[in-house]
């Protein structure tokens, strides 16, 4: 189980940082680069389990700009809060720029947070695998998703996504000289990174695109 002991605090920068920085420089040539390539950047967690998922879900196969323009639009609309989101209701969802499909999942992502049934106040305290088998059962939700949540809310640092297609690329681009690299040789290179893969993820990402993401 990660030694996680309390929520993140709005915008909190891990605390293992540093550390896994330079841990990741000694062992991975390659990432001792992208690292130095980006200095005074870090992952930072936005706190909000909610809105971290709610924007995870609108983000989902759309561009940063567009899903940004959505979400501003859902912030127009109501608070982005569960019981505030359940009363917006799916057509007024909808009309903020959402598919059908989209607000069908937003939605149901309220209601297990209006129900209680998600075991928010203990996610803290579980491990990563139990995370992750509590939100897929939500509707909209994957594996991938779930990766996501505990990266950039619950801040677990060796998390290695390795089916984002991001993270694919960065590793075709930087260790094998452009050659596709699918699942496999992702976790063949990430065998070294361990304990801090969400930290080479997060760097590897930044060699794409050097603006962070945030959830």
């Amino acid at each position: 189980m990660n030694d996680v002991s309390a929520s993140p605090a709005r915008h909190l920068v891990p605390p293992y940082w540093a550390e896994a920085e330079h841990a990741l420089a000694q062992c991975d040539p390659v990432l001792d680069a992208v690292i130095r390539a980006h200095p005074g950047v870090t992952l930072r967690s936005r706190g909000d389990p909610f809105n971290t998922l709610m924007r995870s879900i609108v983000g989902q196969q759309i561009s940063l700009k567009a899903a940004d323009s959505v979400w501003a639009r859902i912030c127009l609309a109501t608070e982005p809060m569960p019981e505030q989101v359940v009363a917006l209701g799916r057509e007024r969802l909808a009309a903020c720029g959402l598919s059908q499909r989209k607000a069908e999942y937003i939605l149901d992502l309220a209601q297990h947070f209006v129900n209680g049934a998600l075991h928010v106040e203990e996610w803290s305290h579980m491990d990563d695998e139990a995370v992750i088998a509590e939100l897929v059962q939500v509707r909209g939700i994957g594996r991938w998703t779930a990766e996501m949540f505990l990266m950039f809310n619950l801040l677990r640092p060796d998390v290695l996504p390795v089916d984002d297609l991001g993270l694919q690329r960065a590793v075709s681009l930087l260790y094998f000289g452009g050659e596709h690299a699918g699942i496999e040789p992702v976790r063949h290179v990430a065998r070294e990174w361990a304990p801090w893969r969400s930290v080479a993820t997060w760097y590897l990402w930044r060699s794409l695109e050097p603006v962070p993401v945030e959830y």
